[in-house]
């Protein structure tokens, strides 16, 4: 448990320094990232991720490893899902794209926090019923099977009743100023600005997906360390491949097909566990080759009809 411990202290202090590095280095100034900016980033996360990989592989063996890369490539596929909704939610409030990136800097840093106290308690909750692994098993199938058979409700975040909410009880302004969240007023009144708003609002959305996202991974493994070091490396990968697929997601549009094939084959997984083991091994070719089918046939439908391919969900 105390190597356990160490090794989550390292990894949390080299994902901060390089989150420092991105902040600090290359994003002193509000402006929006080029692809090829977002390119290195996402290569570079994607890199880390692999690099701990190999970490895990030595340190622990190679059925960890498998575990970490499983969750890690599903947690990853999920939170492409999740620039979709970013992509609503910036639209709805008209955030110029040059702050974009401060929002869902911050973001993630809660995201963080949030994640691994959701990871806490889903893993102590299994722990103290045993039936909550199946009662996650059920869920995800559910939720599996209402991505396949039932389409993505439009959501307007822009006036929600947790926007007007806050609205009411909080004081805002009315337009943005520049990068920041609040202000201070005429007679030294704090008021939040528009992309504080925004950024509960991205914070909100990220609990929805943590619901679906967590137990996900616990049906993979319920080793605390992998869980949690796969969420983070996906979360932390998110703002960088945000902007490089932002222009780009509508062309997946077998993306929501796949991902319910994954949770469903994730739920079955739970639900057969007592009945019929399915290897770690196996678990990642099933991922991998839903995610190449979704990606190949995505492309083929793109070809066929740039102009009027549409999300299949």
């Amino acid at each position: 448990m105390n190597t356990d411990l160490w090794f989550l202290i390292a990894f949390s202090a080299v994902m901060l320094c390089v989150l420092a590095i991105d902040l600090f280095a290359c994003q002193r100034k509000a402006h929006v990232p080029t692809m090829k900016e977002a390119a290195i980033w996402t290569g570079v996360w994607i890199a880390l991720s692999l690099g701990l990989n190999a970490v895990i592989w030595q340190w622990k063996g190679p059925e960890k490893a498998l575990e970490f890369f499983t969750g890690y490539l599903v947690e990853y596929s999920l939170s492409v899902d999740n620039i979709f909704v970013f992509l609503l939610i910036f639209s709805a409030f008209g955030v110029p794209q040059r702050y974009q990136h401060r929002v869902l800097f911050c973001g993630i840093l809660s995201a963080l926090l949030l994640r691994g106290f959701m990871i806490c308690a889903g893993i102590k909750f299994m722990e103290s019923f045993s039936w909550a692994f199946y009662v996650f098993g059920a869920f995800l199938v559910l939720t599996g099977v209402k991505m396949i058979w039932h389409k993505t409700e439009e959501v307007d975040f822009g006036n929600g009743w947790p926007v007007r909410l806050i609205r009411r009880f909080v004081p805002m302004t009315d337009r943005y100023h520049g990068s920041k969240f609040w202000i201070r007023a005429q007679g030294g009144r704090r008021m939040l600005t528009p992309l504080a708003l925004v950024l509960i609002v991205i914070e909100l959305s990220d609990v929805l997906f943590a619901v679906d996202s967590i137990p996900a991974i616990l049906g993979i493994t319920p080793d605390p360390l992998i869980v949690y070091t796969s969420n983070v490396c996906a979360i932390l990968g998110l703002r960088s491949l945000y902007f490089l697929l932002a222009g780009l997601i509508d062309r997946f549009v077998y993306l929501g097909p796949a991902l319910a094939v994954i949770l469903t084959f994730i739920g079955c997984k739970m639900l057969l566990s007592d009945i019929y083991h399915i290897d770690t091994a196996v678990s990642l070719s099933v991922v991998a080759l839903v995610l190449l089918a979704a990606i190949g046939f995505s492309l083929v439908a793109n070809r066929q009809s740039p102009a009027t391919a549409a999300p299949a969900t």
